[in-house]
């Protein structure tokens, strides 16, 4: 369990709230909630044992907010609500993945007996005989039957005795007789009550657009398909719709899928953009459709695999894993144009044949593709291991990017080689065709042998210089610092999900109607307003906190779809905060949870906490007002709001026992008559519409209004009179709560609000925790809830993460190269690209938050890539007898080419990314914004400052092994030479026997001869 949070309002209503970590089964958490609920079962009142105790494993945030609404004016809220009550809610329950299928407000039909306590008076009846009556006459009775088997005499016939059921019709209570004596003289029930079919109570106002409407939230259960479980439901609405009473329709207010479906064919455009980007960078570097089609099929190919990954590991399609798969788009192209690459240059300098080509450099690059995918793949394994909220993230995204990368490593070692020895042509040194595109390639290809050549004249001056690689190191490690603290952190971002919610607060003791009129005129504010299609209004209940009370409403607003608005849902949020200023309400705008399951709103929720033990209500309040007061001076927090109140007017009931013993008046039967009149009770319930409903009886309205109307309000005494309670008991008025809140069993007030423009979450949550530190007195603290609770608790898991990634990919690179010098040659490349993914964080507005470190892990791979290239081949070629200074140097030569063309291929597959608009676009550009920034400035900076680096490291382990007398192979060349020798050796071997054979076939055919 990660904390207990409990509500309980005047209004009998009570929800208790038990949040688990991430993970924990909730089968098995239900059993564990159940055996403690039943513990206490016996200690709860008899009428709660009677109601029962609902225990629902659910995700706290909507999955749907469904209306259904009338344009007939004669279709009220009750009839709508007990429509959906009776003929929608039980087949919406069946679909499998639905926890909760609620209708708000209490408005489920109920025979209402409004009693006339002056009639009463006169007729010297009470409360309770009218409940004893209506007991009496209205019951369900088996009486037996007539003839049964006794197993002494036998009958031919057996009839079964009935009763009609309890009464379900006004006019049956209507004749419940209350009193009769022998002259033949009744009372019946209407004479002294007015019986009705209304509704249970009168607590929430629903309408949709000024239409009246049943308002149903649905919420999944855990563990369910939120997508497959809205599938099902609007393909029960809509076998529904045809049984629907005329000018009676459904609308979804509010759907977590269309964000989704959104945002998911959002990403759906940026891989094909992607896709279309990388090869046209393919075909620039590599000059001809043939070349460039090998490594584009690899991409579909890796994809394909990276699903079978994906299903293995029980991931789904959703967003996280299509943004990796968007970014993968880049990396598994990388090993086939290496590949693709590496044949060309081996054609031209050696004028082969594609096969003969392709073989042979399957040989010499082999090693390096397999160093690579061992280095990217080790950069994905530690952080798949997460846990919490954020774990789900980084766990979804390394497994299919580790999967892709496996695939596309495969697949260039197996099909590209094959596709090159099929589709390449040997054309160098042939005259070209002169067409528009050729010359243009030619004017590139010239253009990069000149960059190239500029660049071997600079790494002769700078490589053997030490200070200068350092230096470069130094001031790029300089800028991550600076950049870091100018750098605004965040944690899981608000994305426009095209809905917002609007908290309305009355104040305290405001009417149900006095709040609605305020919730109307909201409505009508923003419909009027652009950009928006539709608004639900609730009168009663605050989505927020699910809490109810006269004083609170909510206003769902459905915003238009993105591509048919031109205002973002902050542009909007920032209109109506003008516009709905005085309209004699609190009214702060919300959006809906960053992540759907981990709180109920966007923004930041905590709880003040009196840890006192000895909670005076008055002076909490007070707290908690200056604690407001000290949050709203700070600049990083908006949108503050709380419905704590000490001060909703009540009236204290004091009974002088004295006086009421010696007027024969049981203080027990007098506060439970009260309970009858005022507060209403239900003793039995009947069936209709196949449905059970409840018996309420209560004072009619007109009796209960004002505090005065107590006093002519009669308990009858022992004797059989009618006593008043102004004779034994006074009111005292005072002020007190609505509403008790506890977290994990201390009082508490709860706490939302959002962060001001241009702050993150991760700014407010260090101004909260900063003004708590600062103003709360001693016995009082806070405490965060949904994904507040993950933000505040989370440390400095990044640089954590980071560094076990690091620690990982050092560890293959020493088992790689057997050195532990080499490595840090690789490691210490990265700067350069974390300290681009900052800078270009920084210029787009964007915050370092989860998005921007998975792109920053990934840059770890694909920087390492980089530097894996070079060390690889200056590897070879220093065991080949070339000094460190040339192995360096011809290294960087020979994998300038690939390494531009790989790394430029993967920028043009994140520019859709980056310029991304609509559902989603703050995740796209964060994740795109970091990897682009650190793959260009780490892949300009980086072919300056690895060949420097390995020169460096490469001088101090030279001469030197692990393991005495050991050759310094690294470890994939000696895979992929043993691989080959092995090929050879069979090869040789078949030919060897494929000899043999034709000698004895040849002696056999001599000895024919003789």
């Amino acid at each position: 369990m990660r904390y207990i949070a409990s509500d309980a309002t005047s209004a009998g209503e009570a929800t208790i709230r038990i949040i688990f970590e991430p993970g924990v089964d909730p089968n098995e958490a239900v059993v564990r909630v159940k055996t403690r609920v039943d513990q206490v079962m016996p200690l709860l009142p008899e009428l709660v044992q009677r109601e029962g105790v609902i225990i629902t494993p659910v995700q706290p945030s909507m999955l749907m907010y469904v209306n259904l609404s009338s344009s007939d004016k004669n279709n009220d809220e009750k009839f709508l609500y007990n429509y959906a009550y009776t003929k929608v809610i039980p087949e919406i329950q069946r679909i499998n993945g639905i926890a909760s299928a609620q209708i708000l407000g209490s408005r489920k039909y109920a025979m209402r007996v409004w009693l006339k306590p002056d009639r009463m008076r006169a007729y010297n009846i009470s409360a309770e005989e009218v409940l004893e009556a209506m007991q009496e006459q209205s019951v369900l009775a088996r009486p037996g039957r007539l003839g049964q088997s006794s197993g002494i005499t036998s009958q031919s016939l057996e009839y079964v005795l009935t009763y009609q059921d309890r009464y379900n019709e006004p006019e049956q209570y209507e004749d419940i007789i209350i009193r009769a004596n022998k002259e033949g003289e009744i009372i019946k029930l209407k004479e002294i009550a007015d019986v009705k079919l209304g509704s249970e109570f009168f607590d929430i106002y629903s309408n949709l657009d000024g239409k009246p409407s049943a308002s149903i939230v649905l919420k999944q259960t855990f563990g369910s398909n939120g997508s497959d479980v809205i599938k099902e439901v609007k393909a029960k609405l809509d076998e529904l719709k045809v049984d629907l009473p005329p000018n009676i329709d459904f609308q979804i207010s509010y759907d977590v899928s269309n964000f989704l479906d959104a945002s998911i064919e959002q990403v759906l455009h940026t891989l094909r953009d992607a896709f279309i980007l990388v090869a046209i960078v393919v075909f620039l570097f590599l000059g001809d459709w043939r070349s460039t089609l090998i490594p584009i099929i690899a991409v579909p190919v890796s994809l394909i695999g990276a699903f079978f990954v994906m299903q293995l590991f029980g991931l789904s399609i959703n967003l996280i894993t299509l943004f990796a798969l968007v970014l993968a788009i880049g990396i598994v192209v990388d090993n086939a144009i290496v590949v693709v690459e590496a044949v060309h240059v081996k054609m031209e300098e050696e004028n082969v044949t594609p096969y003969q080509a392709s073989y042979a450099v399957l040989g010499e690059i082999g090693g390096a593709i397999v160093a690579i995918t061992l280095v990217m793949v080790s950069v994905f394994i530690p952080i798949s291991f997460m846990t919490g909220p954020v774990g789900v993230f980084y766990r979804q995204f390394s497994i299919t990017m580790a999967g892709s990368i496996i695939i596309s490593a495969i697949v260039a070692l197996t099909l590209t080689p094959v596709l090159c020895a099929m589709m390449l042509k040997n054309n160098h040194g042939k005259p070209k065709k002169k067409s528009l595109v050729d010359k243009f390639i030619s004017w590139f290809n010239n253009g990069f042998e000149k960059l190239t050549g500029k660049y071997i004249i600079l790494l002769n001056k700078i490589v053997a210089r030490r200070i200068v690689t350092f230096g470069i190191l130094v001031i790029f490690c300089a800028g991550i610092f600076f950049t870091n603290k100018v750098l605004p952190a965040g944690f899981i971002p608000n994305e426009d999900q095209g809905m917002i919610y609007a908290i309305i607060q009355t104040p305290p003791g405001a009417t149900l109607e006095r709040t609605n009129d305020v919730a109307e005129k909201l409505q009508k504010i923003c419909e009027e307003t652009e950009g928006v299609e539709s608004v639900s209004s609730l009168a009663g209940y605050e989505i927020m906190t699910e809490g109810r009370g006269s004083n609170a409403g909510t206003c769902l607003i459905n915003l238009q779809p993105w591509s048919k608005r031109s205002h973002s849902v902050h542009e909007i949020m920032e209109e109506l905060e003008e516009k709905t200023k005085n309209l004699g309400a609190i009214i702060e705008y919300f959006e809906p949870p960053a992540v759907p399951g981990f709180g109920s709103s966007g923004g930041f929720a905590l709880r003040l906490l009196d840890k006192t033990n000895a909670t005076d209500y008055h002076q909490f309040e007070k707290i908690n007002n200056d604690f407001m007061d000290a949050l709203s001076k700070r600049e990083e927090l908006s949108g503050l709001f709380t419905f704590f109140s000490a001060n909703y007017p009540q009236y204290e009931l004091k009974i002088n026992n004295k006086i009421a013993m010696q007027k024969g008046v049981s203080i027990g039967k007098a506060m439970e008559n009260l309970n009858i009149l005022i507060g209403s009770t239900y003793e039995q319930g009947f069936i209709r519409f196949g449905r059970f409903f409840k018996v309420y009886t209560q004072a009619a309205p007109e009796y209960r209004r004002l505090p005065s109307d107590l006093e002519k309000l009669f308990v009858k005494n022992e004797t059989g009179e009618m006593v008043p309670y102004s004779a034994f008991m006074s009111v005292e008025k005072k002020l007190g709560p609505n509403e008790i809140t506890r977290y994990n069993l201390y009082n508490s007030a709860s706490i939302r609000g959002l962060p001001s423009k241009n702050f993150t979450s991760d700014d407010a949550i260090k101004a909260i925790k900063e003004v708590a530190a600062k103003e709360l007195p001693k016995g009082y603290d806070i405490a965060w809830e949904g994904l507040s609770f993950d933000e505040a608790n989370r440390g400095n898991e990044s640089v954590l993460i980071f560094i076990i990634v690091l620690i990982f990919v050092y560890l293959v690179l020493a088992a790689q190269y057997e050195s532990f010098l080499l490595p840090l040659a690789v490691i210490l490349s990265l700067p350069v690209g974390i300290y681009g993914s900052f800078a270009l964080l920084k210029i787009m507005g964007l915050a370092n938050d989860v998005y921007a470190q998975i792109g920053i892990i990934m840059l770890v791979g694909l920087l390492g890539k980089n530097a894996v290239l070079i060390v690889e081949f200056a590897v070879q070629k220093q065991r080949q007898g070339a000094t460190v200074l040339e192995a360096a140097i011809e290294g960087s030569k020979a994998r300038f080419r690939p390494i531009l063309m790989t790394s430029f291929a993967f920028i043009a597959g994140l520019i859709p990314l980056v310029f991304a608009t609509g559902a989603g676009a703050i995740g796209n550009r964060t994740i795109g914004g970091s990897a682009m920034g650190g793959m260009l400035i780490g892949t300009i900076f980086g072919v300056l400052v690895i060949p420097g680096l390995y020169y460096i490291f490469a001088k101090m382990s030279e001469g030197k092994n692990l393991i005495k007398d050991e050759a310094s192979e690294p470890i994939s060349e000696e895979m992929m030479r043993m691989s080959e020798s092995e090929h050879l050796s069979k090869e040789n071997a078949s030919k060897i026997s494929e000899l043999k054979k034709r000698l004895k076939n040849l002696t056999k055919r001599k000895k024919d001869e003789k």
